[in-house]
């Protein structure tokens, strides 16, 4: 079993920043790919952004490319989701999720650990 504990939501001015964390425990994070997704209300919970436990290679929906950096600490077991320049429209509940599948996913199926979100919140 993995529990995953995430931080760093909150409410900031469209063009901002936040730094999301995840922090594991339970088990070594070190074995798991790791992933961040959101929802926004009343849409699907969508891939926001993955990196693997191999050799930490990244991989972003085009939505946030080029705005958000996913980062990993194995020895702190915590993951990162750098978010610049945010806009309205990236406002949700963000969940990070562990994978132990053979490659990165962007299938929120493919998960088997969920924490239990941190709300971001974007003004305009």
């Amino acid at each position: 079993q993995v529990q995953l504990v995430e931080s760093g939501g909150g409410l900031v001015q469209a063009g901002g920043s936040l730094r999301l964390s995840c922090a594991a425990s339970g088990r070594a994070m070190s074995g798991f790919h790791m992933g961040w997704f959101r929802q926004a209300p009343g849409k699907e919970r969508e891939f926001v952004a993955a990196i693997s436990w191999r050799d930490f290679t990244t991989n972003y929906a085009d939505s946030v490319k080029g705005r958000s950096t996913i980062s990993r600490d194995n020895a702190k077991n915590t993951v990162y989701l750098e978010m610049n320049s945010l806009r309205p429209e990236d406002t949700a509940v963000y969940y990070c999720a562990a994978d132990g599948g053979w490659s990165t996913s962007r299938a929120a199926a493919e998960y088997e650990y969920w924490g239990q979100g941190t709300q971001v919140t974007v003004s305009s």
